[in-house]
């Protein structure tokens, strides 16, 4: 038997985590499949019941009659939908079967990155750590279970009953279609708990508070995903991918609601806060940031609570050289523009830089003007110097005179004169020869005019 085509590897040994599925580009990022804005149009993708029009199902309580705004996805086509917050997308049929006018949808396309599948429990369960059973049983609760006690693979079954496991083999007994794993939680009825004889299996890495991300791409989710995210949360994952050029983030989910609960993204190196979501102001679409190191940030008041938020990464690598601690200007433009950033000193990430070790920061890069500028100014000081080298050998070849003058001079000047020169402050310089008198007369040098 083949192994599912979703694959994991998981390292909790201190707390290096690394997630990564073939699976990421899913059309669904919740539990149940609310979200889903495909276009399969029959309850399966083989030999499936066709669906009806949601503008032909006046009949039945969800039609867009009664939901003309497009709510839940609802709209003039037949595409499975979710709007009611059912375990799972479903559609109206044409006949009743048992009375049931209505059934789940079989989309191999949407399941949330981390939900691993549907497996069959042979009589032993897949999963062969430890387990417990709860009548309060939700997808997290049974996921923060595992992962307290070091698991990687949380599986669900029957609603309330919960098994732990490190098994590679997890798949041995086969896999089962999604729908056969959509009896409801015991402690929500929204999210799907595995059937009977069937184990619902997710990653344990889902809805953890914080971690460590160096693959490539990958999906983060908000604390205690898939349920509401708790209050009092303070939350950081590191996403550091060596030499990529850029990171791109895609909010797949955004559900905050309270203004003071928030999402920041911030430079890995610096701390510096790049972009801030939260209620009021929510992120856009997609977004590029121009590093190979990246801090997500979360903080959730007292009060408030929310689904909270998926986010996908993917990091890329290009030729081009860049400054990888610069940050797309447009993006930053953008955000500036769309989010009013406000900073509350209890509520700002500084939190997040006292629990924070400092990593290395890279190497600087000089920029080009600089070096442009050094060495101009190291061709201007050449320049000066040999300038200066010149001017002292042409001004010394005029003061020197030739040795036959010099033999001129010794033979038109008579023994014991002197030439003698004086300068009169309001004439120019006069230059004559006189003599010295004797002893006996007077020992005045300047004799005469």
């Amino acid at each position: 038997m083949e192994r599912p085509a979703a694959t994991v590897a998981l390292a909790l040994s201190g707390l290096a985590l690394t997630f990564c599925f073939e699976r990421l580009y899913s059309e669904c990022y919740t539990a149940n499949g609310a979200d889903y804005r495909g276009i399969q149009n029959q309850t399966s993708v083989h030999a499936g019941r066709p669906c009806l029009f949601w503008n032909e199902t006046f009949q039945h309580p969800y039609n867009t009659l009664k939901y003309p705004n497009g709510e839940g996805g609802l709209g003039e086509h037949n595409y499975c939908r979710n709007p009611d917050g059912d375990v799972s997308p479903w559609c109206y049929i044409a006949e009743c079967e048992d009375g049931v006018y209505w059934k789940y949808c079989e989309i191999p396309s949407c399941r949330m990155p981390g939900n691993l599948g549907c497996y069959k429990d042979n009589g032993d369960p897949p999963l062969t750590g430890i387990s417990e059973t709860s009548n309060k049983l939700t997808i997290q609760t049974c996921i923060s279970f595992c992962r307290n006690q070091q698991f990687k693979f949380a599986g669900m079954e029957s609603g309330y009953a919960c098994f732990c496991g490190n098994n590679p083999d997890y798949w041995r007994y086969g896999e089962a279609v999604s729908t056969e794993c959509n009896n409801v939680c015991f402690g929500d009825h929204t999210q799907p708990c595995g059937g009977d004889g069937r184990v619902i299996l997710f990653d344990t890495l889902i809805g953890a508070c914080g971690g460590n991300y160096t693959s490539p791409t990958s999906v983060i989710y908000s604390p205690d995903f898939p349920d509401t995210y708790a209050t009092g949360r303070v939350c950081y994952w590191t996403i550091q991918i060596p030499g990529a050029s850029q990171i791109q983030f895609d909010f797949t989910l955004f559900d905050i609601r309270d203004s003071t609960d928030m999402v920041e993204v911030l430079d890995g190196y610096t701390y510096h806060v790049l972009a801030r979501f939260d209620g009021r102001n929510r992120p856009p679409v997609s977004f590029n940031v121009s590093l190979d190191f990246v801090i997500l940030y979360f903080f959730s008041d007292q009060i408030n609570q929310a689904q909270g938020f998926a986010v996908m990464y993917r990091a890329t690598k290009e030729k081009l050289h860049r400054d990888i601690t610069t940050v797309n200007q447009k993006f930053t433009e953008v955000i500036t523009e769309q989010a009013n950033l406000h900073i509350n000193a209890a509520q700002s990430s500084k939190i997040l830089y006292v629990i924070t070790t400092s990593p290395s920061h890279p190497p600087s890069i000089m920029p080009e003007w600089t070096v442009y500028g050094l060495t101009a100014l190291l061709i201007l000081t050449v320049s000066a110097i040999l300038a200066k080298i010149l001017l002292h050998f042409i001004m010394k070849s005029h003061q020197e005179p030739s040795s036959a003058e010099i033999g001129d001079f010794h033979q038109g000047t008579t023994a014991g004169e002197i030439w003698s020169i004086f300068y009169k402050p309001s004439t120019s310089i006069s230059i004559f020869k006189k003599k010295f008198k004797s002893q006996q007369d007077d020992c005045n040098l300047l004799v005469g005019n």
